[in-house]
């Protein structure tokens, strides 16, 4: 298995955790933050009237999530500085799993070879701040599974979980940076 990269961390959780908020948070303090490419795929979809969705083509939206998420990747790879990514290469196949789409042996590939830092932010499901929208329509089952998928996926490619607290923005925030270095 490749190096782990040791500027570039992921910071991963079911929909609705909060894992915007504390991107926000991080990039006020200065940090460099890549947005959630599933979000940005959905938006587009939904804008140009694709069908590449999670709630309708989704062979498709997954294959756009990978493809997304590896041009990210590759444009941040050679980066020094610290930065933050709204989920990771393996959030790909942690969805791929939840929907039971076999990815092939090339995808898996370039999962393992895309490294990011060794410890992994994951937010842990938290009802009192989840709400649904346009974009994120999964239940409160869906959450606690995508959870335990990415705890699992990100685990078995050997990434260290750091579980962030059900606390603050600013004081969750601060817990990761304290923790990066």
């Amino acid at each position: 298995m490749p190096d782990h990269k040791s500027n570039l961390f992921i910071i991963t959780g079911g929909p609705g955790t909060g894992k915007t908020t504390i991107l926000e948070e991080l990039t006020r303090r200065g940090f460099l933050c890549i947005p959630e490419v599933a979000r940005q795929i959905i938006q587009k979809q939904i804008s140009n009237g694709g069908s590449a969705l999670p709630w309708n083509d989704t062979k498709s939206y997954a294959e756009l999530m990978l493809k997304q998420s590896l041009d990210e990747y590759e444009q941040n790879k050679a980066n020094s500085n610290i930065t933050f990514f709204d989920r990771g290469i393996p959030d790909t196949l942690a969805y791929c799993q939840l929907i039971d789409l076999k990815l092939p042996a090339h995808a898996l590939k370039q999962i393992q070879d895309c490294q990011y830092h060794q410890k992994i932010f994951i937010l842990p499901p938290w009802k009192e701040i989840y709400e649904t929208d346009n974009e994120r329509k999964q239940n409160w089952g869906e959450v606690i599974q995508t959870h335990e998928v990415l705890s699992s996926v990100y685990t078995e490619l050997g990434y260290q979980l750091i579980k962030i607290p059900l606390i603050p923005v600013t004081q969750r925030a601060t817990f990761i940076i304290s923790h990066i270095h």
